[in-house]
């Protein structure tokens, strides 16, 4: 399929579009000459920016049908072979399908978030690895890719260096750790105050500075963070996705849930230390065998509810475990 024309489809959020990436990297090697295109809200398209493997980026604005109607426009004009949904959704099945794709590859109902858009599929995949990256990689094969050598080409944009930087050296930081509280559902999180807690006791230890950082609707979270953390010198700092790269590859230690930030400092080259409690990590966790991850869940515990209360599974997690897990990701235990 050397004249191939690929429509890869995964529109966020996050975490997601970091473990698809893996994919677009084995049909780019599969199929060096082929059009590679993706699909993505607008929010998340920086991530993609520079990414050898694709051969555009199509940027969906969902807040107007105009909108909607420009980008189903451009994809149908594209006259894609292979459309490969990997959100799973209604709305990204059918994109896929509107696409004029003849081949449209996604996962089985039994997988899919939605199970209807399994209906939209002409190729339906049912894989029985574990990690999410593994999941996206099956789609990838189904399309005709062969499995190489897993690759995460995220690329910090050069002018959010250059802010990021000047940032940082306005609060008197040159190296930090970032903690991330939020993270969708409460209950895959850990609690505001032992968060801070632990800012003063890496801070107390080691001379470590915290930056906080926080998304949308997360600004009382973060805030919390920081005012518990006193004395420690806790930074609060907004970002949008540009930026909140250029922080993350800076950063010395990430801690956090099973977020988008933790995945992305992972595809950075970032340390990190997950803290897991209702998701399995060995299917959300860190995609890297040198990432340290704390978790005391049992097996039942394992849910994936989206709860709005904190999972007694992350109220087990204790601050000492995490300090004793920083310690051993940096080499000092």
């Amino acid at each position: 399929m050397a004249d191939g024309r690929f429509l890869v489809i995964r529109l966020g959020s996050l975490g997601d579009i970091v473990h698809t990436l893996p994919a677009a990297a084995a049909l780019r090697d599969s199929f060096p000459e082929a059009r590679i295109h993706w699909v993505v809200e607008r929010k998340w398209a920086p991530l993609l920016e520079g990414n050898p493997d694709l051969s555009r980026v199509i940027a969906l604005d969902r807040d107007s049908w105009a909108a909607l109607a420009s980008c189903v426009r451009k994809i149908r004009a594209a006259r894609y072979t292979c459309a490969i949904d990997f959100q799973g959704l209604y709305k990204s099945a059918l994109l896929g399908f509107l696409s004029g794709a003849r081949q449209r590859v996604g996962f089985d109902r039994r997988m899919a978030r939605e199970a209807a858009a399994a209906f939209f599929y002409t190729h339906r995949a049912f894989p029985t690895s574990r990690h999410k990256v593994d999941h996206n990689l099956a789609l990838a094969e189904m399309a005709g890719a062969q499995p190489g050598a897993y690759r995460f080409p995220v690329r910090v944009p050069a002018e959010a260096e250059v802010e990021m930087a000047q940032r940082l050296a306005s609060t008197g930081l040159s190296e930090f750790f970032v903690v991330s509280p939020g993270g969708g559902w409460r209950s895959k999180c850990w609690p505001a105050e032992r968060y801070a807690e632990l800012c003063r006791e890496l801070e107390r230890r080691h001379g470590w500075r915290a930056v906080v950082n926080f998304g949308p609707r997360e600004t009382e979270l973060a805030e919390a963070v920081c005012r518990g953390a006193a004395p420690a010198r806790a930074v609060l700092l907004p970002t949008d996705v540009p930026q909140l790269m250029a922080l993350l590859a800076r950063a010395s230690l990430v801690v956090a849930g099973d977020t988008g930030p933790l995945h992305l400092a992972v595809a950075l080259g970032t340390p990190v230390v997950g803290l897991y409690g209702p998701t399995d990590p060995t299917r959300n966790g860190p995609f890297s065998t040198a990432e340290v991850v704390v978790r005391n869940a049992q097996t039942n515990e394992t849910t994936y509810k989206r709860g709005s209360e904190y999972s007694a599974a992350m109220l087990s997690i204790s601050v000492e475990q995490v300090v004793a897990a920083v310690e051993r990701r940096l080499g000092m235990a």
